[in-house]
């Protein structure tokens, strides 16, 4: 006797986005880390020095990690309140950080107690970095003014109180030592010129700014506060070049890729959104809860996100040695020798060869239609997890019931549940072009089999008339698309050259030449 044959799945393309580049490479991160924290994490940065370690601030600490140690490699806790916004100097030894108090503390990174203590704000202290000579620092307060430092001597430089509101966000020039730029919640960003003593330039951003940022060669710069990330060309005088409006959140925090300079931000809608050079979203990557820190080191090999419940999520890029590693660990279980054993053996001439028949393992549904009960077999297609994640095993069971001329047997004499699943299977994907040539034919039926049950069950009832306006639609597109399908066949019809039709005298004498053969 023949082997059942199980019902055959057919494979169909998915729908979604399509898959780009962009999107292989931002997928190529393995699962998270997760480090619990002390309190909400307020900012990430990586040293700008191999092997870049990373900074952590959350509540009254500020850690230091290692690119893949999950304990803090060095903890400053010197702080009597909520500790804000720790920074790298760019060769990576020294470590300055703000304080609830109005405090600046610098820290050496081989040590654990306070260089200098920089005194002056009457207020919090959210945002503070070394400019780009290293010989100085910027800071941005909640007394509504930004402050430059001196590190040898500990003393103020220059203060400055052109904002109306508190200074959140503060990001230092690269390429001149001299400019730095903040952002503030009273909706502008300033930049400022520590030479002319003052703002040279003020960006009316429309929302608090929560963070700014630098492209690398400093002719772009980028704001996010509200619902909007804003690009802005220095090179005009502050022109705003785009603004991007895909959160549903505000916008906490950016950061920039090293790889093509990519951009991402992070928000209180719990993900973060990846940018090509276009500024259309090419990736997205979703969290637990609100965002408020967004970090990728230098070399992209690490994604380090905080978040407000007090946990760092830390990615890490996955590379061919780690497959292959992965590979080689499996091989070497004692479970897969044993399943393979013999398995290579090639019999002799005069071996005696005895063959073991293999057991066929079948679904529910197979067995079910190997035992001719069609009807109980469709009820198993139409369970919820198939009818929501796999519809095409529910269209493969009902293409096998036509095959064998018992579909009819199989949707008649249902009850007002069974009838109620299968309806609601319809009516989601007898529109889909996968499915839609077997469903219609299923529809079809139904509606000649029920159309007397119909008074008998207002749920039937009202999915039976949701389908039929359903169908109906369907049937006056399909119309509408046939004659413009014909308008169309006219039109390339008439543009078409009509080919001249040639005498005998001028035809082609390669045309001529088999003929003259045959004669």
């Amino acid at each position: 006797m023949a082997s059942f044959k199980p019902t055959k799945i057919q494979t169909y393309p998915k729908l979604g986005e399509r898959v780009t580049e962009d999107t292989l490479y931002w997928k190529n991160y393995k699962a998270p880390v997760q480090i619990k924290e002390f309190g909400a994490v307020t900012k990430i940065e990586f040293s700008p020095q191999s092997p870049y370690n990373y900074v952590v601030t959350a509540s009254t600490r500020i850690q230091v990690y290692g690119p893949h140690s999950q304990e803090p490699l060095r903890s400053y806790t010197r702080f009597r309140d909520t500790a804000y916004g720790g920074s790298f100097r760019g060769d990576g030894k020294l470590l300055v950080a703000g304080s609830e108090e109005g405090l600046i503390r610098l820290f050496d990174i081989g040590g654990r107690v306070a260089l200098r203590q920089f005194t002056g704000h009457s207020k919090a202290v959210h945002v503070t970095s070394f400019l780009s000579d290293g010989y100085r620092v910027v800071s941005g307060s909640d007394d509504l003014s930004c402050r430059v430092w001196d590190v040898a001597s500990g003393t103020q430089n220059s203060s400055y109180t052109e904002h109306t509101d508190y200074i959140r966000a503060l990001t230092a020039s690269r390429l001149n030592p001299d400019l730095f730029v903040t952002g503030s919640y009273d909706h502008t960003v300033n930049v400022f010129d520590v030479r002319l003593g003052g703002s040279v330039m003020t960006l009316q951003h429309g929302h608090p700014v929560e963070c700014v940022l630098f492209y690398p060669s400093e002719a772009l710069l980028v704001s996010t506060g509200g619902r909007y990330v804003k690009i802005w060309d220095m090179l005009k005088g502050g022109q705003q070049l785009v603004s991007l409006k895909n959160h549903h959140k505000t916008v906490t925090c950016a950061c920039l890729s090293s790889t093509d300079n990519r951009l991402l931000t992070g928000s209180l809608d719990r993900h973060v959104k990846v940018y090509n050079s276009s500024y259309k979203v090419v990736h997205s990557f979703d969290y637990a809860t609100s965002i408020l820190s967004l970090a990728v080191s230098p070399d992209d090999e690490m994604l380090a996100v905080g978040m407000t419940n007090s946990v760092l999520s830390v990615r890490h890029r996955k590379h061919s040695e780690d497959k292959q590693d992965v590979s080689a660990r499996k091989r070497r279980g004692p479970s897969y020798r044993v399943f393979v054993k013999g398995k290579n053996y090639m019999p002799k001439q005069d071996d005696f060869l005895v063959s073991k028949a293999v057991k066929q393992h079948l679904q529910k549904h197979d067995r079910l239609l190997k035992r001719f009960q069609v009807s109980k077999a469709l009820d198993t297609a139409l369970q919820t997890w198939r009818r929501f994640q796999k519809p095409e095993v529910t269209v493969a069971v009902m293409i096998e019931l036509n095959r064998r001329g018992t579909l009819r047997n199989a949707l008649a004499g249902r009850d007002e549940q069974s009838l109620t699943l299968l309806l609601n299977f319809l009516l989601k994907n007898v529109t889909d072009t996968r499915f839609s040539s077997l469903l219609l034919m299923v529809a079809d039926i139904i509606i000649d089999l029920y159309h007397q049950v119909i008074p008998q069950s207002p749920v039937v009832e009202r999915l039976m008339q949701r389908l039929m306006e359903l169908l109906g639609r369907e049937a006056e597109l399909q119309q509408e698309l046939l004659q413009v399908l014909g308008i169309l066949d006219t039109l390339f019809a008439s543009l078409t050259p009509k080919k001249e039709v040639m005498g005998p005298a001028a035809a082609s004498p390669i045309m001529q030449g088999p003929q003259l053969q045959a004669v």
